[in-house]
């Protein structure tokens, strides 16, 4: 069968996801004796389209899974969505016009998960497009009632070890979505602020502070220096006057205070930064909130009372220059900590929550790295760095409607937790009882948690989702730990450390035995892609544009880790690549016409001609180098040696220099010979470019190579196995000198202006006996290829053509 004149990527693409979704090609076979090769895949947040940035890391981790399908094993390849987030949320109130925090949870809560099944499928369409091989059909929903089922069961287990505890104490605030959030959650940006210097008075004398949070001065509990300072030592047990409030504050003295900086006081308000909330701690200091956790100002900042915190920061920073309190007021840019969702400063602010112990557990978290092969190894670094400098506990409690919930009611007489039994999970409290109560309670005295969990504690646990840990299915007892985590460098100190952190505490090992982590997409001139900017490359325009297999190409010219910027020219060359591939099967299949194919499981090597074993030689090199990147996660590699191969080796010279051989062919043995070799080489070359090219790499292999193959498709045929049987020296050396001599021939054409297929009459080649032994090997090639008349020798060190 011949391929049509013109490869459609609209068409085929469509066409091929429609087939291994109808044939079932990417299920995960449970009877299978195969190796499994498991994946836990990041679940999208689904908060609108796929952006650059996903299509990027998820074809590069898709590139990986496809070469592991086809090495021979049982892949199992799950996808979800991250749907109980604050995302979510947003992006529910945005499509429906409506406010969370109006509405009651249960009736917010339906709207979510109607609006999600209204949007998912295209969302999801997304990912299947790009030519994602996971095993969509069973997709999970981290909102579903298994994943329900399995962030409560995983709490109630950290519960009952120990590992998870509820106070009231400092947590970060985020005031525009109000709700408690992580340090993780946290955005490190620049913002420019004043630098104020404001007279605290201390008796007749007049003490300088230097401050940026001008609106925590009604909070302010006391003042410090370091013991060192001997322009403060006169204050000890003294007392300081907090301006425009007028209430004493205790002057004291810790080590830790920075005699450089500012003035070298400084006070300490509950709460403006950790150093803070340990203080608080230490001194045990009084608590004196002076904001809500909507972000304005209460009745401890008297006369200051509703205002936003802004608002009330440049207030008092009037009537203080008013009473000439302020003594100056410098313009700065600092970083400050911001709610990475909603570019929010974060407050810290005492409030009931829930945590996850990690403070007391660093080393064990981090020895958990180095049992985790990280690809590439210098990320590693990053989770370590992360967990060394933690401050905070994990706090997992939100104050949101659309989450998983607690398992939890409180006793109304004694605050007792109230825990739900594991086997009526999943459960809401709101909603549901307890099926047991304490000794003296009825249903009457219990209350329900309001708060529910943070989206990472339930995508935390992905390995356990995918893997049915809260059904104690068999899966799990054969898969866990997974074979590969996949994600972006930006969540090494989310989801990987939160997935470490389930996976020790609940499973007691490491999640999965290696982490692949790719880099970001920036624009074309190098810098972060955001909507302000207007420089976001969206990916349905680039498939609309290209076709999946150019941008999965794109992705592929990558090494893992490495941030790239978008450059449309990558994503040009590989719909060429494409479009060489079409045409060089054309050709090939062309030629194979009358040739009787069988299924290749070894190549004969009888009768094939010199140039036959130098481009099998090449093709043995290439796979082994290939197959060795891939095992390393290294598929860019992999992706050039294909390249090279594809391009340099077999379509400029091996498909030129076999023409002669079967057009027209009188040597009817030298003509199979060749048809052998084309088969085995474009079939080896279409399995190589096929976990980056999907969809053309389908088409040609069903248009000729299934029916004599027999696989399915090309993604579940036997990965190109390397044979050193398959190495020709000798021949490939011949080869090399017959590709100098015609690129000579090229050239001097070229150069002239003549055709390719313009006959020179003499050819002379000069080169060392060694070279000549070899050449006389290919002599009647180079002649065909070239249109060479006559070729003679003469003696040289260093091989040079002369053309006459």
């Amino acid at each position: 069968m011949e391929l049509p004149k013109k490869y459609s990527f609209e068409e085929s693409e469509k066409k091929w996801a429609e087939y291994w979704k109808k044939k079932k090609v990417y299920r995960y076979d449970e009877k299978s004796e195969k190796p499994v090769f498991s994946i836990d895949t990041p679940p999208p947040t689904v908060s609108g389209n796929m952006h650059i940035g996903h299509a990027f890391s998820y074809a590069q981790g898709d590139i990986v899974a496809r070469y592991h399908r086809m090495a021979g094993k049982n892949l199992f390849y799950p996808y979800g969505t991250d749907d109980n987030g604050l995302a979510t949320e947003r992006l529910v109130e945005k499509l429906k016009k409506v406010n969370s925090k109006s509405m009651k949870r249960d009736e917010f809560r339906d709207l979510c998960m109607k609006t999600l099944e209204e949007i998912k499928p295209d969302f999801t369409s997304d990912w299947v497009k790009i030519g994602v091989s996971a095993d969509f059909e069973g997709s999970y929903s981290t909102i579903d009632n298994h994943c329900i089922k399995t962030s409560q069961k995983s709490f109630l287990d950290l519960y009952k070890k120990g590992h998870v505890y509820t106070e009231e104490s400092p947590v970060s605030w985020c005031v525009h979505c109000q709700t408690a959030i992580a340090q993780a959650e946290f955005e490190n940006v620049d913002m420019t602020s004043h630098f104020n210097n404001v007279i605290f008075k201390q008796g007749s004398k007049e003490l300088v502070i230097a401050t940026t949070r001008l609106e925590l001065l009604p909070a302010c509990v006391a003042l410090f220096a370091h013991p060192d300072d001997e322009r403060y030592k006169d204050l000890k047990g003294k007392f300081a006057r907090v301006p425009l409030f007028d209430y004493e504050v205790p002057i004291l003295y810790d080590e830790n205070v920075d005699m450089e900086k500012g003035t070298g006081l400084m006070m300490v308000c509950t709460f403006g930064d950790k150093d803070d909330v340990f203080k608080w701690h230490k001194y045990k200091l009084p608590l004196k909130t002076a904001i809500t956790i909507q972000g304005k100002m209460n009745d401890e900042a008297k006369g200051y009372e509703g205002l936003p915190i802004k608002e009330a920061r440049k207030k008092i920073s009037e009537d203080l220059e008013r009473q000439g309190l302020l003594v100056s007021k410098k313009d700065i840019t600092h970083a400050v900590n911001v709610h990475e969702r909603c570019g929010t400063e974060i407050e810290i602010l005492k409030t009931k929550q829930w945590f996850i112990r990690v403070l007391d557990k660093k080393q064990e978290l981090i020895g958990a790295a180095e049992k985790i092969k990280w690809h590439p190894e210098f990320m590693k670094k990053r989770y370590v760095h992360w967990v060394e400098n933690l401050q905070w506990d994990w706090c997992i409690s939100r104050q949101r409607h659309f989450g998983v919930p607690f398992p939890v009611w409180y006793s109304k007489k004694t605050g007792e937790i109230i825990l739900a039994d594991e086997d009526q999970l999943p459960v809401d409290p709101l909603s549901d009882k307890p099926k047991t109560l304490p000794k003296g309670h009825t249903y009457e005295d219990i209350i329900p948690e309001e708060d529910v969990m943070d989206t990472w504690n339930t995508s935390s646990l992905t390995p356990q989702i995918a893997l049915g840990w809260a059904e104690n299915d068999s899966k799990y007892k054969k898969v866990y730990p997974m074979s590969v985590r996949m994600q972006a460098h930006d969540i090494i100190r989310t989801w990987a450390f939160y997935t470490i952190v389930k996976g020790l505490y609940n499973s007691n090992d490491i999640p999965w035995k290696n982490i692949m982590v790719s880099g970001f997409v920036l624009d074309p001139k190098g810098d972060k892609m955001s909507k302000s900017k207007g420089n976001i490359i969206m990916p349905q325009e680039v498939i609309g544009k290209y076709g999946a297999d150019g941008l999965r190409y794109w992705a592929a010219g990558s090494k893992l880790g490495e941030d790239m910027s978008f450059q449309e020219k990558d994503v040009v060359t590989g719909k060429k690549t494409v479009t060489k591939i079409w045409n060089a099967s054309k050709f090939t299949i062309m030629n194979l016409k009358d040739y009787n194919a069988k299924p290749l499981k070894e190549l004969e090597l009888k009768d094939l001609r010199v140039m036959d074993k130098w481009i099998v030689s090449k093709v043995m090199r290439a796979v082994k180098n290939a197959t060795e990147s891939f095992e390393s996660y290294e598929y860019s590699r992999s992706m050039r040696e294909t390249d090279v191969l594809f391009w340099h080796k077999f379509c400029d010279n091996y498909l030129e220099f076999v023409k002669h051989r079967t057009y027209e062919a009188k040597d009817e043995k030298s003509k199979l010979a060749a048809q052998k070799t084309l088969y085995y080489s474009l079939l080896s070359i279409l399995k190589m470019f096929a976990p980056v090219m999907p969809f053309i790499t389908e088409e040609v292999y069903q248009v000729y190579f299934k029916g004599v193959e027999g696989f399915e498709s090309i993604h579940v045929s036997d990965w190109p196995s390397f044979n050193k049987k398959l190495l020709f020296e000798k021949e490939e050396k011949a080869g090399d000198l017959a590709v100098r001599v015609v690129s000579d021939i090229r050239k001097h054409k070229s150069e002239k202006g003549l055709s390719l297929k313009t006959e020179l009459g003499r050819v002379e080649v000069s080169c060392s006996d060694e070279d000549k032994k070899l050449l006389e090997l290919v002599v009647e090639d180079v002649k065909a290829v070239g249109n060479v008349k006559e070729f003679v020798f003469s003696k040289g060190k260093e091989l040079t053509t002369k053309i006459n």
